[in-house]
């Protein structure tokens, strides 16, 4: 297997760290794009006609050819920006698995960080983010019981996400 520091994976600006969130993932799989063994592969979704599965390196994500060659995208961005913020996300941004279709938030006219799948604990430093998800789930009925049933690992579960501009936290849940 190829080492790669962090420091070596590309950078990407809506998803800050995708090793953390389990988008990227150590291997020595060749990349179905470029061929190349980079050390690491992506593990979340790819909405493409071919059948691809935890074969792509972040580089060939990063600099679109991925998304180019197979005619993918890597999540669904929710919102109104700008047409080069959404090429950006869908076909340059590690995506992450959800328990339904992903979507990416947006804040501020912009896509929002990825920060990571969150349950209860992860969630209560940000009551700006657990306040989101009250907005969004007012119909459910017992949504504070809801919200303590939140769970990282299984389900259901919070996806976390902060404003690159004003740094408000967002969050929506979803479950099978």
């Amino acid at each position: 297997m190829t080492d790669h520091a962090i420091t070596d994976l590309p950078a990407f600006p809506y998803h800050p760290d995708p090793l953390a969130t389990g988008s990227l993932i150590p291997s020595d799989t060749e990349c179905l794009s470029c061929g190349h063994r980079r050390g690491y592969v992506y593990t979340g979704p790819v909405y493409a006609v071919a059948d691809i599965d935890d074969e792509l390196c972040p580089w060939c994500i990063a600099d679109g050819s991925a998304a180019e060659r197979f005619e993918a995208v890597f999540t669904e961005v929710e919102g109104q920006v700008p047409m080069d913020v959404v090429r950006a996300v869908e076909q340059r941004t590690p995506g992450f698995a959800g328990w339904q279709q992903e979507r990416w938030l947006t804040h501020c006219g912009d896509a929002a960080l990825f920060l990571g799948r969150a349950g209860a604990p992860e969630l209560e430093p940000y009551p700006d983010a657990v306040e989101t998800l009250r907005q969004n789930l007012g119909m459910l009925g017992d949504t504070e019981a809801f919200l303590a049933a939140l769970d990282a690992e299984g389900q259901p579960t919070a996806y976390l996400f902060r404003c690159r501009h004003c740094e408000q936290h967002l969050a929506y849940a979803d479950f099978t």
